[in-house]
């Protein structure tokens, strides 16, 4: 599947409604892998032709006492009622900076709006229009099986070696235990800057949820060898690693992925380049190392989005990351010549945050117009104090 920028029309994406699909954009659920949360109140239909006259109403009549917030990767639907869009951090240090809106409803994932609870006031009250966005990745690393990885390293008498290192992409529990030992958060932009501290304060790492960023920017951007990471994996005894290899490794990952990023692959690399020639493949390091290294650019969505709007006319781009973004941008710069593709075949949507469609926005912001606090995101005090710090230290970093 490809999608393509053209100045004569917008463009449109040649998936087929399947059962899959479906359920990629959200609009399913499989009870077998999906925790699903039933919506507290009545939901308006997905076909009411009204949804988004309502949407504007009950903005409109909340005014300044909420600010939406609209992550890259949420639906065309929701992101026109965004009043700011942005990465994960990017839209929690916004939120942080409107004191006055009472409330914030966050398009996006659970973690993010963890993140936004934190880094706001106490009153203020973050609401996530379906409880049922979470994140796989951020998932992948719990709070018990965390201490347990600490207590494998403090047995093997490495724990006072090890700094922890933990991607925005994480609960708000990983953010507390990170910075409760020392440790500090980064963002897929920041993460060359945050081992690099990291290193000055300890000789390894532990890098949480995300294997592959791990391993791209140690290897990448920090001169490391593949042979210097190792991969914890919480489901093995001792993560399935020796004490040997632990006292070897710089790099101590965490077996978790982004599940949209990890889809992937070398082939869709080499098969873009064989169709598209000259084409400039340009990827997120939540991507494999495999991937990342055969692009020809590396970066996060904010640094996607701006080496597109730098590009010359008539340059031709295969990117590889969520595909919400991908079309949006393929749409943006339909008529200035520059040919956007998406890097896989494959509908690469990131199935939790389409869980956020208009419907429950709408359900959200007229539950507020209305009085009713619904769906609010707390993080307890104690967790947010250690979170905060971990926060803060990387917001120190030089």
């Amino acid at each position: 599947m490809r999608v393509v920028s053209t100045a004569q029309s917008p463009v449109d994406l040649a998936v087929e409604p399947t059962p899959l699909a479906l359920l990629l954009l959200g609009r399913e659920a499989d009870p077998k892998s999906e925790r699903g949360v039933d919506c507290p109140g009545d939901l308006p239909s997905p076909s009411d032709p009204d949804l988004v006259a309502r949407a504007r109403a009950a903005k409109e009549k909340l005014g300044d006492k909420v600010f939406v917030l609209g992550h890259h990767y949420q639906r065309d639907e929701v992101i026109q009622f965004a009043d700011v869009t942005g990465d994960s951090f990017k839209l929690a240090k916004d939120a942080a900076a409107r004191p006055d809106a009472e409330y914030i409803v966050f398009c996006g994932v659970h973690f993010m709006a963890e993140s936004a609870d934190i880094l706001t006031g106490d009153d203020q009250k973050v609401v996530l229009p379906d409880l049922a966005a979470g994140c796989s990745m951020a998932d992948m690393a719990t709070a018990e099986q965390v201490a347990e990885c600490w207590d494998v390293l403090t047995e093997a008498g490495l724990a006072e070696q090890v700094v922890p290192v933990s991607y925005m992409n994480s609960s708000a529990d990983i953010k507390a235990f990170t910075g409760k030992h020392g440790g500090t958060i980064c963002t897929s932009s920041n993460a060359k800057r945050a081992l690099d501290w990291a290193f000055e304060q300890g000789d390894k790492v532990l890098f949480l949820p995300d294997q592959h960023l791990g391993r791209n920017t140690a290897v990448r951007d920090l001169g490391m060898s593949l042979d210097d990471c190792v991969v914890y994996n919480p489901h093995k005894p001792n993560g399935g690693l020796t004490v040997e290899q632990l006292r070897a490794a710089k790099m101590i990952l965490w077996r978790g992925h982004c599940s949209v990023h990890g889809r992937f692959s070398l082939d869709s690399v080499n098969d873009v380049r064989e169709r598209i020639p000259g084409v400039n493949v340009l990827v997120h390091p939540e991507c494999k190392h495999e991937v990342v290294a055969a692009a020809d650019y590396v970066g996060s969505t904010e640094y996607i989005i701006k080496a597109l709007e730098a590009a010359p006319a008539g340059s031709k781009w295969a990117i590889g990351t969520e595909l919400n973004l991908v079309r949006r941008l393929a749409n943006r710069f339909a008529d200035e010549d520059k040919e956007i593709v998406f890097l896989d075949k494959t509908v690469c949507f990131c199935s939790t945050m389409n869980r956020i469609d208009l419907p429950h926005l709408v359900w959200a912001l007229e539950s507020l117009a209305e009085g009713n606090l619904v769906n609010r995101i707390q993080v307890d005090q104690e967790t947010e104090s250690f979170a905060k710090l971990a926060l803060e230290r990387m917001l120190a970093l030089p």
